[in-house]
């Protein structure tokens, strides 16, 4: 089926949208991308170690799901209940966090780190983390499902989101830092994710 340029577009936004809602979050991987951009330490390595990831993770969940739908009869149907029940999961998640926000304050830390020991972090940070898979190929994997043609296009909406906000963080630490450390802005955020992925939960399975 041929998709409209409005449809091309709302769909990578959803993309976009549900990418950047599982990407933002208080986690190791985030502060130590905040810490080097403090400290100016390798920033662009670390940067493209993060996105690239993502890239190939979301890549595997949108391509590795979109051909279990298409090859086994009934497996959509599982996979977009189980896709809801994980959004809207997620979404309560969110919403809990912003009735008691936290902060996103990187570790200082004493001396320099060489590029190697950053490397070897980011990496043990990104892909030795079991919420990574569940969120890039699981969760956004079973969402690009349910758009069937156009689950490639979900699926570069959510790789721009991670390409843009581990670019923001790495690169704006030094401007973000201050955001980061308000809880206030992180019951926004939350508040903000909790509904995205609620009302993208509900859409799943009506």
């Amino acid at each position: 089926m041929q998709m409209t340029l409005g449809t091309v577009l709302t769909t990578g936004l959803a993309g976009f949208g549900a990418g950047l809602s599982l990407i933002i979050a208080i986690g190791s991987q985030n502060a130590f991308v905040l810490r080097q951009g403090i400290r100016r330490e390798h920033v662009l390595p670390i940067v493209l170690i993060c996105s690239v990831s993502d890239l190939v993770l979301i890549a595997l969940g949108v391509g590795g799901i979109g051909v279990l739908v298409e090859t086994a009869s009934g497996v959509a149907t599982v996979i977009r209940w189980l896709g809801a029940g994980f959004l809207i999961c997620y979404g309560l998640i969110a919403a809990r966090r912003a009735l008691r926000p936290g902060t996103l304050e990187p570790d200082r830390g004493p001396g320099r780190t060489s590029l190697t020991g950053a490397v070897l972090t980011c990496m043990t940070l990104t892909w030795l983390n079991p919420h990574v898979y569940l969120d890039t190929v699981l969760m956004l994997g079973s969402i690009a499902s349910s758009h069937n043609s156009g689950r490639w296009i979900f699926g570069g909406g959510a790789m721009l989101a991670s390409v843009v906000w581990f670019s923001a963080l790495g690169f704006g630490a030094r401007l973000l830092r201050g955001f980061f450390a308000r809880p206030a802005s992180w019951r926004i955020l939350d508040g903000i994710i909790a509904i995205l992925m609620l009302v993208l939960g509900v859409l799943m399975i009506l």
